[in-house]
């Protein structure tokens, strides 16, 4: 495999990672603040003591992929950086606001409700403006004149491809969150709350669909150049699709309880349909990182910096990856904590 592929299937793991981290996290504090604000304080609780040292863990990956792109991709940095810049710059204040309220939220008891309303809400909004990228990065909304770079900020927020994006990444966040929670809560011995957050998958299962649908084929007048190779990659779509339907018939399969299901391998197949997916996604969108300017060939850094790199990184995730499993077991398979409300850890 060439180099540059190499890179680009690198980014597309730091990506997919945190797509999913993301998801269960910021989906959890929107149900985190959704179920506070209707008085269910066993799924408002079981969804706090996942947040209360998940969210500290999550933006890792973020750093991880911004990193890597950069280095990795250097020559794309001032094109797709004109695109980026608003997207990235509310984000990065999203997520301040998000983690300091939080923080105050878990330490007063005043105006915690008010707070943890906020994060949520931010939560519900980050996955969505990340996603809102890839809309804009098939080409056609960023212009050139007097060799500067502008946004066409009203082609954008007019075209259907953008919207379909934003409603399938909000779909896709609050469906892996609630079938994360079902399993959580499952783990933790509330079968009550379990069922409350499968009644939830049950019902944003078919709309992250039909928003993934939606938004394949808004690309049609858009990108045709695209929706052209999404032809080509059928196979890989029809084997996410399978991996979906499985996955969502886990939530019927036999169980101790009945009613419950097998949540955690609806959970593990539904996080391979999206990596299929995404990945089928991809492929899809190369060679351009940018439609028609940029390519993975034009922007990708040169052979020698490539392996000090790629060893930098094999080095760095050897020492993350066991320091991620120890902390899921602390805080994830411990009962004590799992059955605590998650405060004073």
């Amino acid at each position: 495999m060439e180099s540059v592929y190499i890179a680009t299937l690198l980014i597309w793991v730091l990506l997919f990672i945190y797509a999913v981290a993301g998801s269960i996290d910021f989906g959890t504090g929107f149900w985190a603040m959704y179920f506070q604000r209707r008085d269910n304080l066993e799924a408002t609780t079981i969804a706090n003591n996942f947040l209360s040292p998940a969210w500290k863990v999550t933006n890792v990956f973020l750093v991880l992929l911004v990193v890597a792109f950069v280095a990795l991709f250097p020559g794309a940095a001032p094109t797709l950086g004109t695109l980026m810049i608003v997207p990235f710059c509310l984000v990065l204040l999203l997520l301040t606001i998000r983690s300091a309220f939080m923080v105050y939220a878990f330490s007063t008891e005043k105006y915690s409700r008010l707070l943890t309303f906020v994060s949520g809400m931010c939560g519900l909004v980050i996955p969505a403006i990340l996603i809102s990228i890839l809309p804009a990065a098939i080409g056609g909304f960023v212009t050139v004149a007097d060799d500067r770079q502008y946004i066409l900020v009203n082609e954008l927020f007019s075209s259907p491809a953008f919207y379909t994006h934003l409603g399938f990444g909000l779909m896709t966040e609050l469906f892996i969150s609630s079938l994360f929670m079902a399993d959580y809560s499952k783990e933790s011995g509330d079968i009550k709350t379990a069922l409350i957050y499968r009644k939830n998958a049950l019902l944003l299962g078919p709309l992250t669909l039909v928003f993934a649908i939606a938004a394949i084929f808004t690309l049609i007048p858009e990108a045709p150049w695209m929706f052209e190779n999404f032809l080509d990659l059928w196979g890989w779509y029809t084997v996410s699709l399978f991996a979906f339907a499985l996955g969502y018939s886990a939530l019927w399969w036999p169980s101790k309880n009945k009613e419950l299901g097998q949540p955690r391998a609806a959970l593990l197949l539904i996080i391979v349909q999206f990596g299929l997916a995404s990945l089928a996604y991809g492929m899809a969108h190369l060679p351009y990182l940018l439609y028609p300017d940029v390519t993975i060939y034009d922007a990708f850094t040169n052979e020698t910096m490539f392996r000090y790199l790629l060893i930098g990184f094999i080095i760095g995730l050897a020492i993350l990856i066991p320091v991620f499993i120890w902390f899921w077991r602390l805080f994830f398979k411990d009962k004590a904590y799992l059955q605590s409300d998650g405060h004073d850890y």
